[in-house]
């Protein structure tokens, strides 16, 4: 399995900034306004927490593409834990590379823990922010119970 992967650059804009902040609920003028972002400090309209999301599934190298790359069926994956660690923020402008690493791999049960942290940098190649995340794998047999209810499988063994 491939350690490493790398998201292709990514431009933050300030149209995308707009939509996410909107979808997640923001009011506030930082993310939708320049004068208001440059008046609370900010050389333009920076990024949400979080937006590093849009950069892992918004991306022409992006997240499904990384569960391709390590032999992962998106079917059998559950999101078991995400953190951000911010170094700074990520402002409209600003273009975002990414590196996911493959930190820790274990089993327990019927299942695998995939640990991946990923370090996003911005176009001086500083880091922006460590994310890190545990994914689950299913690992149960094709026709293994789950919860009550019989587990089929479409893919051909």
């Amino acid at each position: 399995m491939e350690q490493e992967f790398h998201y292709a650059p990514f431009v933050v804009e300030a149209g995308k900034i707009r939509e996410f902040a909107l979808a997640i609920g923001l009011r506030n003028p930082v993310y939708f306004n320049k004068e208001a972002a440059v008046d609370a400090g900010y050389r333009d309209i920076p990024a949400p927490p979080t937006y590093t999301t849009v950069i892992d599934f918004w991306n022409e190298r992006d997240f499904y593409q990384l569960f391709a790359v390590w032999g992962l069926d998106p079917n059998d994956i559950l999101h078991g834990e995400q953190s951000f660690e911010y170094e700074q923020d990520i402002i409209s402008g600003d273009v975002i590379s990414a590196k996911a690493v493959l930190t820790d791999r274990f089993d327990k049960k019927d299942k695998r823990f995939y640990l991946i942290e990923t370090t996003y940098r911005n176009q001086d190649h500083e880091v922006v922010c460590i994310g890190r995340a545990t994914l689950i794998e299913r690992r149960e047999q094709h026709g293994a119970e789950i919860a009550g209810h019989r587990k089929t499988s479409t893919r051909a063994d």
